[in-house]
C-alpha cells in the first residue's frame, strides 16, 4: 500500500511540475539544436537528360538517428518535395523545396528550403540547403540540409532514358 502512494504521489508531482513549468521547460525537446542522418531515395519526373527541364523531384527520407540537446535520439521520416525549374544531368539547380519531417514521437516540423549549392566532386553531388522551419517543433529556427548523391546509373542514361531517381545520404540540421 505504501509503494503505491509514494508512486501516484510522485506521478502527481510530476504532472504538476509539467503544468506549471514554463513552456521551455515543459517541452524540452521543440528547443536547441536538432542533428539527423539518414538516407533519401529520390524520383525525378521526368527523368533528368542532357537537356535542362522542369523537374518535379520526389524524395522518402528515413532518418535513422536524430540526436537533440542533451543527447536524446530518436527516429524520424520525412518527404521532400521540389520543383526544379532547369533540373539535367550536368546540374540541379535550384534545388528547392519542402521538406515535412515526421518525428518517431509523433512530433513534426515542416521546413522551406530557401537556397541552395550543388557541387560535383568525384561523380558524387552535395547539395548544400538552408532554410527554416516554418510549422511545428522548431519553429522560427534556421536548417542546414547536405544531400551527398553518389552515381548509381551510368553518364549513358543521360542520352538514353534519363536518370528516373537516385539514392543519397542526409544531414538536416535544425540549428538552436
Amino acid at each position: 500500500m505504501r509503494g503505491t502512494a509514494v508512486t501516484l504521489g510522485s506521478l502527481a508531482l510530476v504532472l504538476s511540475s509539467l503544468v506549471w513549468a514554463p513552456d521551455s521547460q515543459a517541452r524540452p525537446r521543440e528547443q536547441g539544436a536538432v542533428t539527423c542522418t539518414g538516407n533519401s531515395v529520390s524520383r525525378y519526373d521526368p527523368p533528368l537528360t542532357l537537356t535542362p527541364q522542369p523537374t518535379r523531384v520526389h524524395a522518402e527520407v528515413r532518418y535513422d538517428s536524430c540526436t537533440a540537446h542533451a543527447g536524446h535520439t530518436f527516429a524520424a521520416t520525412s518527404t521532400f518535395e521540389s520543383l526544379r525549374t532547369a533540373a539535367s544531368c550536368v546540374s540541379d539547380s535550384d534545388a528547392l523545396g519542402v521538406e515535412t519531417v515526421r518525428y518517431a514521437d509523433g512530433g513534426r516540423s515542416v521546413i522551406a528550403i530557401e537556397s541552395a549549392t550543388t557541387v560535383r566532386d568525384m561523380g558524387v553531388l552535395f547539395t548544400l540547403q538552408s532554410g527554416r522551419v516554418t510549422e511545428g517543433r522548431g519553429a522560427g529556427h534556421q536548417v542546414r540540409r547536405t544531400v551527398a548523391a553518389p552515381p548509381r546509373q551510368l553518364p549513358t542514361d543521360c542520352l538514353t532514358s534519363g536518370i528516373g531517381g537516385s539514392n543519397s545520404g542526409v544531414q538536416l540540421e535544425i540549428l538552436p
